[in-house]
């Protein structure tokens, strides 16, 4: 994030922080909370280049999604010698990472993980009686 652009959310802190290793691919992953249930909705890939992201943006995007949505996950992901995968790298790793989610939606906890208002979220496991 450029040091002129307000941090207004944990989004934009949390994007300001995994900025400083440089550009990734943001593996993103809408769901609906409906506690307590987390359903995956939709999933997508960004390749994030510049540092003028915010959560305003990011909400814009999300509006073409086409579903009404209460949270949305992002895993940073990087090439091996640095910065953004292919497309075909990322296509790759959303399956694998979208399989993985239908077994452990915990593994939510692992990315930058945020409600409709860029606020920080977490997901805890529910006991069973």
């Amino acid at each position: 994030m450029s040091t002129s652009r307000p941090i207004s959310t944990d989004f934009d802190a949390w994007l300001a922080g995994i900025w400083r290793g440089g550009p990734f691919t943001a593996l993103i992953v809408l769901v609906r909370v409906a506690e307590p249930r987390i359903e995956p909705l939709r999933s997508t890939f960004v390749h994030v280049i510049g540092d003028e992201l915010d959560w305003g943006d990011i909400t814009m995007m999300f509006r073409s999604a086409g579903v009404s949505w209460d949270a949305a996950a992002f895993f940073g992901t990087r090439a091996d010698d640095g910065g953004p995968v292919p497309d075909d790298v990322a296509r790759s790793r959303l399956r694998q990472l979208e399989e993985r989610l239908r077994l452990d939606r915990l593994l939510l906890n692992d990315a930058g993980f945020f409600d409709v208002w860029g606020r920080e979220l977490r997901v805890d496991e529910v006991g069973t009686a």
